[in-house]
């Protein structure tokens, strides 16, 4: 109690002119004076995420620019170049981070909380955040291929039957190197296998290397130790890496010695070594000789990732196969959707392991945000029972207030945890438990109450208070995503009640909800002058920017407003004409680069309204996938590589899976549309198929076939009570209406005589 007396203020003020500092009081309240006044400057949760990341981008600035002789990870080799296009100045950099190739794709098993990292060169990080392994091929007479310094270098993501993983083939001259990590189960736990096999057309070594970094930077290597059957590293004391084939030669080196790479044929052989600076790499060699490929396996125990608490569900549960079954499939009119899809599928199913986290890695924590476009796309694909039991976690996060609380100060959360809810209901057909008629009535209630008071001055009175919101957005403001979300979660909330027979609630949150959209309108209305151009602004108080991206909400996924509203089009038409980079949304606020889940948003509103330039915008987001078929959240416009967040964003990959749907499937007032996606370049013969994927009346099923001159598109669906209208509407074609259609059916559409014929 006596603390919160102490003159904080004062004392600061005092201590930072003693010493010749600018007053961190007076700097604070003029940041404030660039946002809205709010609750909270910045959620608590993003400040101590921050810090820990700039805390090792300390100690790469302590650590890489005065060792730019040793081998560094892939991104570095190229940010540190300045003949490179992905070169960054240093300067007056207080930290040096991956602004560049913020690439890696996660390994794992589905229920297992531990994801492996394979960088864009083959480097595996088998821990979180833990220190890495690397494979060189080095010959007796110094030729030499190390992935991140050189050599040609391809990579793909295997998905198989019951397995998943990343495959690096490196060849540069005589020297070839593959590659080949995942995770398996051994011995009822989870183990990280990277197996290797080595060619060369002279006398060589293979040699797995321990790298004291990850593809965020240093990561703190003190103490290796090779045991007496030299199969076994035992690493900082705590973690094993264990080789099929015994090290014929091992050689280790410390910060002082330098990289192990130095010399690395001529070091004196030694079992182990201790740097007290962290920075302990070693090798472990087995001969290739001439014309013999030479393979060598290693494996490490993820029970040893103490930061994580690796299985979930029980090992016997943790199989591909087991999770994949009955998931909705994707047949499309490009190979390379398919791949993306299928990638993108087994990405949100990885990172869910209990809980749904953004990424493996940055992002390895907990977003409702994110949480709730996981969990929609994952429930569209087929996975009801991982989804449930994600969305019972939701309970633990909701506050007495009846606040769904993942960050202090972004106010979007309840309505997309309601808005989901009813989703889940819809698309399963099951009722909710009665475990969550109280939250739901909470949740609701707290949303009535946070909005401002509708006779407060300014622009946003009725509106959600200004906070930090999507964080891509910009400062702290009044914005309209955070109004939509709760205007969808009070009409959620009021379906809910009323299939609970809540009558009184039920009517009590339409009112609100139909307020808060009276209160929107006249924002919108009211502040025309501010933003100078037709459209849906970030927040009343903004002109148009890249943050009115956020206000698509109401069109996708909300469906607020009808598809050819005039404010949404020329929202989409600002941003097409002012936000593109290489075909894509470019972020300017926060992310600063292309951002393959906003542009796919931006798509889909312009699916709804069947405006067919959205195709362009799916078409160049697949262009920025990476070769394993993984979106960073947001990209470098120059070099492609991932330049913000995590490396692997399933947001990114949830929105990929929700195209690929509405193209087939999407659901419409009263019905479903069918093909409303399909491109006329793809009706020229070949077999498509999407499903079977959950819809409101039931699981369906839908093929398309074409022969250039017709299309035929059929259905299976399992329908719950009355059949939908079908709108089978494939551009190009002659649209049909099916009423009361059969669980099966098929309708052959001929080409459109003209454009208008078709939407």
């Amino acid at each position: 109690m006596f603390l919160k007396w102490l003159p904080w203020k004062y004392l600061a003020r005092r201590l930072a002119k003693a010493h010749g500092f600018l007053d961190p009081v007076s700097i604070l309240a003029r940041l404030e004076r660039f946002a809205q006044p709010s609750e909270v400057a910045t959620p608590m949760e993003l400040l101590r995420a921050g810090v820990v990341f700039h805390a090792r981008g300390l100690m790469n600035t302590k650590v890489i620019q005065q060792n730019l002789d040793w081998i560094w990870p892939y991104w570095v080799q190229r940010q540190f170049d300045p003949d490179d296009a992905a070169f960054v100045p240093r300067a007056f950099s207080l930290t040096h981070v991956n602004l560049t190739h913020r690439n890696w794709t996660a390994l794992g098993l589905p229920g297992c909380n531990a994801f492996p990292l394979v960088d864009p060169r083959g480097l595996l990080t088998p821990l979180f955040d833990g220190w890495s392994l690397d494979a060189w091929v080095v010959a007796d007479d110094g030729t030499e291929l190390l992935c991140p310094a050189g050599g040609a270098v391809t990579q793909r993501l295997v998905m198989e039957a019951d397995g998943l993983g990343v495959e690096t083939i490196a060849s540069d001259g005589p020297l070839t190197l593959r590659s080949y990590a995942d995770v398996a189960v051994a011995d009822g736990a989870p183990v990280c296998r990277l197996r290797c096999r080595a060619e060369a057309d002279r006398d060589a070594w293979l040699a797995i290397v321990l790298r004291p970094f990850n593809p965020e930077g240093v990561s703190f290597v003190h103490d290796i130790r090779l045991d007496a059957g030299r199969r076994v590293w035992r690493v900082n004391r705590a973690a094993d890496v264990r080789f099929e084939t015994p090290a014929q030669r091992h050689v280790t080196s410390t910060y002082v010695a330098g990289d192990v790479h130095t010399d690395l044929l001529r070091r004196d052989a030694s079992e182990a070594c201790r740097c007290e600076v962290g920075l302990a790499s070693a090798a472990a060699l087995v001969r290739v000789a001439a014309g013999e490929p030479c393979e060598q396996t290693v494996r490490v125990d993820l029970s040893a990732d103490k930061k994580s608490a690796p299985v979930v569900q029980a090992p016997e549960e943790l199989s591909w196969s087991a999770a994949m079954k009955d998931v909705c499939s994707l047949q499309s009119g490009e190979r390379r959707f398919d791949v993306l899809y299928d990638a993108a599928v087994r990405t949100m199913r990885l990172l869910c392991p209990a809980d749904p986290y953004p990424g493996p890695f940055t992002y390895k924590r907990f977003w409702f945000r994110d949480a709730v476009f996981i969990l929609h796309a994952m429930l569209c694909a087929g996975f009801e029972e991982p989804v449930e039991r994600a969305m019972g976690r939701f309970l633990r996060r909701q506050h007495v207030s009846g606040f769904f609380h993942s960050q202090t100060g972004e106010w979007d959360s309840n309505g997309q945890v309601l808005w989901l809810l009813l989703r889940f209901g819809d698309l399963t057909g099951c009722g909710l438990e009665k475990d969550w008629r109280k939250p739901v009535v909470r949740a609701a209630r707290w949303i009535v109450g946070k909005r401002c008071a509708s006779n407060d001055r300014g622009l946003h009175a009725g509106l959600m208070p200004a906070g930090f919101s999507a964080e891509h957005l910009g400062n702290n403001d009044f914005y309209y995503w955070d109004d939509f979300w709760s205007q969808a979660g009070l009409h959620a909330a009021e379906a809910m009640c009323r299939r609970w027979g809540d009558g009184k609630n039920a009517e009590r949150f339409r009112r609100e909800a139909d307020d808060l959209a009276r209160c929107i309108d006249r924002t919108l209305d009211a502040s025309r002058d501010v933003r100078r151009h037709a459209g849906i602004p970030a927040s009343p108080y903004r002109r148009m920017d890249a943050g009115a991206v956020g206000s698509l909400a109401a069109g996708y996924p909300l469906g607020l407003r009808p598809a050819a509203d005039p404010d949404l089009l020329a929202t989409v038409d600002y941003l097409l004409r002012h936000c593109l980079r290489r075909g894509a949304f470019f972020q300017e606020m926060i992310h600063s680069g292309c951002n393959a889940y906003l542009t796919l948003q931006v798509a889909q509103v312009l699916l709804r309204a069947g405006d067919r330039r959205f195709f362009d915008l799916v078409c160049a987001v697949a262009e920025l996938a990476s070769p394993t078929g993984q979106w960073p959240e947001a990209i470098h416009p120059r070099t492609g590589g991932g330049c913000m967040g995590d490396g692997q964003h399933a947001w990114a990959a949830a929105e990929w899976v929700m195209m690929m749907r509405h193209m087939f499937v999407r659901e419409t007032d009263g019905g479903l549309a069918i093909g409303s996606g399909i491109p006329p370049a793809w009706q020229d013969g070949r077999a498509m198929r999407l499903g079977p994927t959950p819809t409101p009346y039931g699981p369906v099923c839908v093929t398309l076939t074409g022969d250039g001159e017709t299309v035929t598109a059929s259905w299976q669906a399992d329908w719950r009570g009355a059949p939908p209208r079908l709108d089978v509407c494939p551009p190009g074609r002659r649209p049909q209406t099916v009423e009361r259609p059969d669980g099966e059916g098929r309708v052959t559409l001929a080409r459109a005589e003209t454009d208008g014929d078709a939407p």
